[in-house]
Formats: C-alpha cells, sequence, structure tokens
C-alpha cells in the first residue's frame, strides 16, 4: 500500500496558479465548499529530482479540501545541481500565492524533500501568516542523509556539493523557525526517523510524531492509517 497513492486517479484541481514565467511556476489550488481552516502551502517531494511532480499529492489535496482546508500544491524547478534556482522557486511561490488569494493566514507542509523545502522556507523565507508547520518524513538534515546514502546520492545531486559547503540549505544549521513545527514520521520509513530526531535535538522547541507501523508515502495517503495522525497534526498547526 506505501507506493499506491503516487498513481491514484484523483480529482483534478479547481484551479491552477500561476507565480512566474517558468513552466514549472504554477500551483494546483483546491478551495472547500466550507472553509474550516487557513490556507495550507504544500510542497511534494521525490528527492528534489524531475521524476516526481505536484500531481502525486493530488489525493492528498482532495481529501484536505473534504475536510476543510483551502490548498495550494506548489511546483517548482528540479534540476540537479541548481539547488538556488529551486529555493528561489520556492520563495517567490510562498510570497506571491498566498497574496494572490488575499489570505492572512497560512499552514505549511511538505513531503520528503518538500519538508525539507518546508523546513528550510519556515527560516528563510515564512509565508505571511504563517501559523505551524508540518513537514512530513522530511529530509530535516541534509549532511545526514548524505552520510546514509539516501535516495542514491540524492542529497549531494540537490547541492551540486556536499551538504557541508551549503548549511544555508540544511534545516539543522539554520535557525530555528519562528513558528510552531511539527514534524510527522512514519517509524517504518526507509527515510530513517533519525533524521527527524536530529532535527528535533538541534531544534528542542520542535514536535515529533512518530507513527507506529507508518512508512514512507503513507503519511501522504489519505487510505492510510497514519491519516488521521496527518490530519490531526495539521489542525492543531493552527492553534
Amino acid at each position: 500500500m506505501d507506493r499506491a497513492v503516487l498513481t491514484r486517479p484523483a480529482p483534478e484541481p479547481d484551479r491552477t496558479l500561476r507565480y512566474g514565467d517558468a513552466p514549472e511556476h504554477v500551483a494546483d489550488a483546491w478551495f472547500p465548499a466550507t472553509r474550516r481552516y487557513p490556507l495550507l502551502l504544500f510542497v511534494h517531494g521525490g528527492y528534489w529530482r524531475p521524476t516526481y511532480d505536484r500531481v502525486h499529492t493530488r489525493p492528498l489535496a482532495a481529501a484536505l479540501r473534504d475536510e476543510g482546508w483551502p490548498v495550494v500544491s506548489v511546483e517548482y524547478r528540479r534540476v540537479p545541481g541548481k539547488p538556488d534556482d529551486l529555493v528561489a522557486d520556492v520563495r517567490s511561490a510562498l510570497a506571491e500565492l498566498p497574496a494572490q488569494l488575499d489570505v492572512r493566514e497560512t499552514v505549511l507542509a511538505g513531503h520528503s524533500a518538500g519538508g525539507h523545502l518546508a523546513l528550510w522556507a519556515a527560516s528563510a523565507c515564512p509565508p505571511a501568516g504563517l501559523l505551524g508547520t508540518v513537514p512530513l518524513a522530511p529530509v530535516a538534515d541534509l549532511g545526514l542523509a548524505h552520510r546514509l546514502g539516501l535516495g542514491d546520492g540524492a542529497v549531494e545531486a540537490f547541492l551540486g556539493a556536499p551538504p557541508d559547503e551549503r548549511p544555508d540549505l540544511d534545516p539543522v544549521r539554520m535557525p530555528a523557525p519562528e513558528s510552531p513545527v511539527t514534524i510527522v514520521h512514519g517509524a517504518e520509513d526507509r527515510l530513517p526517523v533519525s533524521v527527524s530526531e536530529s532535527y528535533v535535538d538541534t531544534n528542542p522547541a520542535a514536535n515529533l510524531v512518530v507513527v507506529p507501523g507508518a512508512a514512507h508515502f503513507e503519511v501522504i495517503d489519505p487510505l492510510s492509517a497514519a491519516w488521521p495522525v496527518v490530519t490531526a497534526a495539521l489542525a492543531e498547526s493552527t492553534g
């Protein structure tokens, strides 16, 4: 079941937004019939590589819309060795998309590499009105992930250099976010929980929720046993 969400059919988004001129400068937007929560800005994963785009987050976004969340799922350029283009896209998206939708409060989330980007953004360029950040199975410590060889060298492929040369992109070496952080990580994830534990060791104000029995993709799968834990963390992030 772990990877089933990647290819599961899902509804099309309600709108596609643009935040720049490149083909990747787009975001899927989902609007609930009755809004219960602030805008959720979601950053997809895929080890920063071009293989996976935002489409695999549509089951998650549609399920959250049904629970009352407006959701924006952000796309971005994913060119190995060009991390500055990628984070520039995330910075622009998080600045421009809430303004387009005229919202004042936001929650930031992401999965895997997108969880890394959510943590990076919470420190480097938090969106306006950020109430909290909920990374799901994030690559929260680039140095540790590199030493563990995760994703067949994905960290160095993303950075184009060893992670020690880019402390500005490594959440464990950046200032702690000013708003709360709650990480949700499956106990059986092939991206080890120790990577999230390292972040919490560095930022003790952050909270780590470990989901027993859950693997990597189950935290973004609305049909999984982990899903209620994810939705509870998101709801709690609103204060």
